[in-house]
């Protein structure tokens, strides 16, 4: 079983910067591919950003391309990632998932992903 748990969310102004991380239990700690999703009530859970699990590549959303960073580090079993240029439409639930699997086709999409934490608010005040 692998267990991942976000923090890091919190209220910030447009255009300032947060950084979320995601701890994961030791078994995904580099053998899995990591993702962010976000999620707006109402609306369908959004591809943020993934990494492989060497590290790299990455892929990220063009809505947030340029403006956030997904990095991870193996040895304390984490991921972060670092928003910056923040908009009034970043704000979301954020959730971290991760995969076995990493597909080249499919790794934006959330059923791909088989475990997933409880997720972290994130809000940005215009």
């Amino acid at each position: 079983q692998v267990r991942l748990v976000e923090s890091g969310g919190g209220v910030v102004q447009a255009g300032g910067p947060l950084r979320l991380s995601c701890a994961s239990s030791e078994r995904a700690s580099s053998t899995y591919t990591m993702g962010w999703f976000r999620q707006v009530p109402g609306m369908e859970r959004e591809f943020v950003a993934v990494i492989r699990e060497s590290g790299g590549p990455t892929y990220y959303a063009d809505s947030v391309n340029g403006r956030f960073t997904i990095s991870r580090d193996n040895g304390k079993n984490t991921v972060a990632l670092q928003m910056n240029s923040l908009k009034p439409e970043d704000t979301a639930v954020y959730y971290c998932a991760a995969d076995q699997v990493f597909s080249l086709g499919y790794y934006f999409k959330s059923d791909r992903y088989e475990y997933w934490g409880q997720g972290t608010q994130v809000t940005v005040s215009s």
